[in-house]
């Protein structure tokens, strides 16, 4: 069993624009004299590899707290795509794939709206990406609103250069912070017997 982490490190992973830049602080240091180590984060929920919400884009949306944890956690395909993905592109790629509950996306990918609607239509339970953003900068709306408001988790910025296209077991539970509409991940592909 192989264990492949897909979280890409928070501090130098650079944050999508306009979002707060992740930070690190120590407020007590053993070589100062204090009695251990301790630290605060600064940093906003969309930093990092990171999990949104329904609350992200639906108005009284899920919080990441409600998270169905099943649909983080399960058999997943990770394919190889490029540009913005289509209605056709993104039911061609479910089709070949036998329709994957779970499915990562590796490479400069993003969906349109119609295909975001095709994944949720299809079953898929979890869709994740390399890219900061599942959906491409003209359109920031409308793959996220087609996704969660059919309750599909979005995983993003994933860590999936080195990855082989294929069949892995996902797991990316997200913090469990009450009230967010998102929350950072430790996003780990099994390979191998599960």
């Amino acid at each position: 069993m192989e264990l492949i982490d897909i979280t890409k490190e928070l501090f130098s992973t650079p944050a999508y624009p306009g979002d707060p830049t992740a930070s690190l602080h120590f407020v007590q240091r053993i070589e100062n004299g204090d009695a251990c180590n301790l630290s605060v984060l600064n940093a906003g929920n969309h930093n990092g590899t990171h999990m949104d919400a329904p609350l992200h884009f639906v108005e009284n949306g899920a919080d990441i707290s409600q998270m169905d944890l099943s649909r983080c956690c399960g058999p997943c395909v990770v394919v190889q795509a490029q540009g913005v993905l289509d209605m056709q592109q993104m039911e061609q790629l479910l089709q070949d794939t036998e329709m994957p509950e779970r499915l990562l996306l590796a490479g400069e990918v993003w969906l349109s709206r119609e295909a975001a609607v095709a994944a949720a239509m299809a079953g898929v339970r979890l869709i994740g990406t390399q890219q900061a953003s599942i959906a491409p900068a003209d359109d920031p709306a409308g793959a996220h609103c087609a996704l969660l408001s059919a309750e599909v988790a979005v995983l993003e910025n994933l860590a999936l250069d080195r990855v082989q296209p294929g069949t892995y077991f996902l797991t990316a539970f997200p913090l469990k912070n009450r009230g967010a509409e998102a929350a950072m991940v430790r996003a780990v592909l099994i390979n191998g017997s599960w």
